[in-house]
C-alpha cells in the first residue's frame, strides 16, 4: 500500500527540516517500532537505542523514500536491520549452538494464552540467534532461505535455529505456568 497523502505530507515537512514533522511522524510509528524492536533485542534500553538509531536512519533517508510503497513497511524494514546489525556487532555473529535443535517435537506453541507484552518478554528470553530466527521466520514471515541471506547462515543452521528457539519456548512457558501455578496456591 502506497504512502498515504498524509504520510506524503508528513514526510516533505521532515524533508524541509521541520521539527514538528519529526515528532509527529515520531508519535505516528514510534510505538509500533518500539513493540518491533523489543522482539529482537533482550533488554528495554537496546530496544530504545534500535529504536533511535532506526529513526535516524529514517530521518536520513527519507528524501530517497518510494512514496509507492509502504512507508509502515519501509520503517519497519529499517528497525528490523538496525536490530540485526546491533546484534551481530555485539555479539560477534550469533550463538549457533545446535545441541537443543533435536529435542523439540511438538509444533504446538500456546502463544495465543499470552499477552502481547508477556510474549515479548518470553522471546526476549531467548538467546540471540535463536531470537533473531524466530521473530524473521514466526513473526515477519521470511523464508528460511532469506533468513540465511540476511543472517550469512545456512538454511540449515536457520531451521535449526528456529526449532531451538520453539524448545526453549515450551520450557520457558512450562516453567512460566508452573512458577504462576506455585503462586495461585
Amino acid at each position: 500500500m502506497p504512502a498515504s497523502l498524509y504520510e506524503h505530507d508528513l514526510i516533505q515537512k521532515c524533508c524541509d527540516g521541520d521539527r514538528i514533522a519529526y515528532r509527529e511522524l515520531y508519535d505516528l510509528f514510534g510505538g509500533e517500532l518500539m513493540a518491533i524492536a523489543l522482539r529482537y533485542m533482550k533488554t528495554r534500553q537496546e530496544a530504545e537505542d534500535v529504536l533511535q538509531d532506526s529513526f535516524l536512519k529514517v530521518f536520513k533517508n527519507l528524501a530517497s523514500f518510494d512514496h509507492r510503497a509502504s512507508l509502515k513497511t519501509w520503517m519497519t524494514r529499517i528497525v528490523i536491520n538496525t536490530a540485526l546489525n546491533k546484534l551481530r556487532k555485539e555479539h560477534n555473529k550469533y550463538d549457533w549452538d545446535i545441541s537443543a535443535a533435536d529435542r523439540v517435537h511438538a509444533d504446538f506453541l500456546p502463544l495465543q494464552e499470552f499477552h502481547f507484552k508477556e510474549l515479548v518478554s518470553l522471546i526476549q528470553k531467548l538467546p540471540a540467534g535463536c531470537r533473531a530466527v524466530f521473530n524473521l521466520y514466526a513473526i515477519e514471515g521470511y523464508s528460511h532461505k532469506e533468513i540465511a541471506e540476511m543472517l550469512e547462515i545456512s538454511q540449515g543452521t536457520s531451521k535449526s535455529q528456529y526449532h531451538r528457539a520453539k524448545g526453549l519456548l515450551q520450557d520457558i512457558i512450562a516453567s512460566e505456568n508452573i512458577r504462576t501455578n506455585r503462586r495461585a496456591l
